[in-house]
């Protein structure tokens, strides 16, 4: 099973690489991650059909869909990414090699990584569902409302032209600093729940934890909050407003 994930993402990926080159953009690599666990759960289940696998492959096509497709949008009339734009001048002649392994195969891994929870049920083929996993569902619940909503909460904010040079702390954002991946990390930690039962579910673990590292210690908080470094709006934001976790604002 874990042979047929890495395949099916190694090829999946692969595609992405090439379109990254005809489109001269490696930010298309933001778009794949999404539809990237949409394609792999879909492979695991027609390849094992299962109860507990088509809980989670339901909630991972909603989850995976919705965030690239609004990823789309959000870049579709834009240059590429500020990020990736860096690396171009920093990789050099080095460029295209360092693109493919650095971007997309190092992106495939971690893809694979997060699914565990969803490998392990494809291989397992339960066809029960347990109050814990019925539990998964309601914090995946909670996770996509906090994700989708912070999305939509920030997109609104920056079509307004009047919120030009502000910082958005309204709706969910008042609450904490970062409302969509407070959203994406819950949602894996309810897929890791829906897997219980399985003979693989303490291994699953890997999924959820590897998530919570990488938004909170690697390429997602500690990546965004950087550019906002020197920023007094976003000082005083981030005094009052929680880091991670949903709680009210401190007064002061």
């Amino acid at each position: 099973m874990i042979t047929l994930a890495l395949t099916t993402i190694g090829i999946y990926m692969g595609i992405w690489f090439i379109i990254s080159k005809v489109l001269k953009r490696n930010d298309v690599a933001d778009i794949a991650w999404g539809f990237g666990f949409v394609v792999l759960a879909w492979v695991l289940y027609l390849n094992r059909p299962s109860v507990q696998l088509s809980i989670a492959l339901f909630l991972v096509t909603i989850w995976g869909v919705r965030l690239s497709v609004h990823i789309l949008l959000r870049n579709i009339k834009k240059p590429e990414d500020y990020r990736y734009q860096q690396w171009r001048k920093d990789w050099g002649k080095w460029f295209t090699i360092r693109s493919f392994f650095q971007v997309f195969v190092l992106q495939g891994l971690l893809l694979v990584c997060i699914s565990a929870p969803v490998v392990f049920m494809g291989r397992s083929g339960i066809d029960s569902v347990s109050w814990v996993s019925f539990a998964g569902v309601i914090i995946w619940s909670i996770g996509f409302f906090f994700e989708a909503l912070g999305d939509y909460e920030l997109s609104k904010f920056i079509k307004n032209p009047r919120n030009k040079g502000e910082v958005m702390q309204e709706g969910l954002w008042a609450y904490t600093r970062h409302p969509n991946y407070f959203g994406e990390v819950t949602q894996w930690w309810g897929i890791w729940l829906i897997s219980f039962g399985s003979p693989l579910f303490l291994w699953g673990i890997i999924g959820p934890l590897t998530i919570t590292t990488l938004i909170l210690k690697v390429s997602g908080i500690p990546l965004l909050e950087k550019k906002y470094e020197g920023n007094k709006k976003f000082e005083a934001y981030k005094k009052r407003t929680s880091k991670f976790f949903p709680l009210p604002q401190k007064k002061g």
